[in-house]
């Protein structure tokens, strides 16, 4: 069936098959397609199926025959699609679709499945006073470019508070940028090759998961538990697929909210030291925390691990600040790699953040946050748990909640529903790379206010049940 519920023919199939990988770039313009016998044997379709497809797809203009020779992919190379890279999934559970609709919806729409806070949680009189502080600065503040490793101030002031943390970093070995999804991008640039192996948490962050397919990297999931990777499998990829990098969040896990054990922390260091493993430790939650959490970086001295961070939760995701902390001798390279792909950064976004550190009303800020994300997370269990929803594991910290559905409740299911209700949740395998985890949900505490959103959670399973007995 296609997206509007009517059946596909088989000449249809093979021509999609053949339109995904060109615009996968898997076949690239000029190269030669299957002949026909050898198509009609991968797909078990008839010979008769793979004329047809061919003569359609030249029809198209897509490719070409070229007599006595085959058939060839035509013209120039179809943009990047990343929508077409790996599997296809249904709307409800492509982790680009529940983004962009996340990112997208108007205010009548609720978002528990989001990742950020509501606008209202967010410090916008603290905002608007550094924003009158900046629009005082002299001319070259408001109109010239920055250097490229980042304002000198903030870097200062984001050693101290690594520091703080246990992560030693001076601020030369410091580098800011546009955010901590740019952090990854560059550091990707920079590490790894198209089909180098990156291992990732199953399950985890979703845009680590698009971000690696743009890199054309060889995702490998290791599953997570509440303390951490298991290691016995992690130990088992290394062996299996030697892999460059390794992207997590030692603490407030997205999207479990688990924190890495010290134990688990020194272990994972070791294998990383054994396979010449580089770890990128996105710490984007780490001012939502009570107590703070093992940092790798702060057990490895920036040696095998590279530490990031962004302010998009906790001052705005409006105003894009984030940065990399990283070996000395790593630095210079990532400062080109920055010139070469933005040139500079965000002068204001760093001005606004230093301004914003450097107050005092960040701290009570943060301070009142954390309170009222806890009163949200207590009064979110309860909730869940009337209706038979448990959560996996109960975060120290953060908006993330990860939840077990009842038995016989798919989380896919209720997306779709959800959907059809104005309400955008984020089904389980959204975050999981091997596609296991349909019977989990993640929910954002501080955007589950709404009384709206358990009453569809609640129709959307009752509707599942009645279908199953039906």
């Amino acid at each position: 069936m296609d997206a509007n519920g009517h059946g596909v023919t088989r000449v249809e199939q093979v021509m999609q098959a053949i339109k995904q990988r060109i615009a996968a770039r898997l076949l690239l313009p000029g190269a030669k397609l299957p002949s026909i016998r050898s198509f009609a044997e991968t797909t078990a379709a008839s010979k008769s199926t793979v004329v047809e497809a061919y003569d359609r797809l030249a029809a198209e203009g897509l490719i070409q025959s070229r007599r006595g020779s085959g058939f060839y992919v035509s013209g120039q190379s179809a943009p990047l699609t990343l929508a077409e890279l790996g599997p296809k999934l249904d709307h409800a559970i492509d982790p680009l679709w529940v983004s962009r609709t996340s990112l997208e919806a108007d205010d009548s729409v609720l978002k528990p499945g989001c990742g950020w806070l509501p606008a209202s949680w967010m410090p916008e009189e603290g905002i608007r006073r550094a924003l009158r502080a900046f629009a005082r600065s002299n001319e070259s503040a408001l109109t010239d470019y920055t250097s490229p490793l980042g304002l000198q101030p903030l870097r200062q002031l984001l050693s101290r508070r690594l520091g703080d943390h246990g992560v030693e970093a001076p601020p030369s070995q410091i580098m800011l940028t546009d955010s901590g999804t740019q952090a990854i991008d560059l550091l990707c640039r920079f590490l790894i090759e198209p089909g180098d192996a990156v291992i990732v948490d199953d399950p985890c962050y979703f845009n680590f998961h698009a971000l690696l397919k743009a890199h054309r990297a060889n995702v490998i999931g290791v599953p997570y538990t509440p303390n951490g990777p298991d290691l016995g499998l992690f130990a088992q990829a290394l062996e299996e697929h030697r892999p460059r990098l390794y992207i997590t969040n030692s603490a407030l896990h997205n999207p479990t909210g688990a924190v890495l054990s010290p134990v688990v922390a020194h272990r994972l260091l070791k294998l990383a030291e054994l396979h010449n493993l580089t770890i990128v430790e996105d710490d984007i939650f780490a001012d939502f925390e009570y107590e703070p959490a093992p940092r790798l970086a702060a057990f490895d001295g920036l040696n095998q691990v590279v530490h990031i961070g962004s302010f998009s939760k906790s001052i705005s995701a409006s105003v894009r600040c984030g940065f990399i902390a990283a070996r000395r001798d790593w630095i210079e390279g990532l400062t080109d790699l920055r010139i070469a792909t933005s040139f500079g950064g965000s002068r204001l976004g760093a001005e606004l953040v230093l301004f914003m550190l450097k107050e005092g009303a960040y701290r009570k800020h943060m301070d009142s946050l954390r309170a009222q994300l806890a009163r949200s997370m207590g009064d979110t269990i309860t909730r869940l748990k009337a209706l038979g929803i448990v959560p996996w594991n109960e975060p120290r910290g953060g908006m993330l909640l990860w939840c077990k559905l009842p038995d016989g409740i798919e989380a896919a299911e209720i997306a779709k529903y959800g959907l059809e209700q104005g309400v955008v949740f984020a089904p389980g395998n959204v975050f999981s790379q091997s596609q296991t985890a349909n019977s989990f949900m993640r929910f954002n505490v501080a955007q589950c206010g709404d009384n709206r959103i358990f009453d569809v959670l609640a129709k959307a399973m009752a509707v599942q049940l009645a279908a199953a007995r039906a």
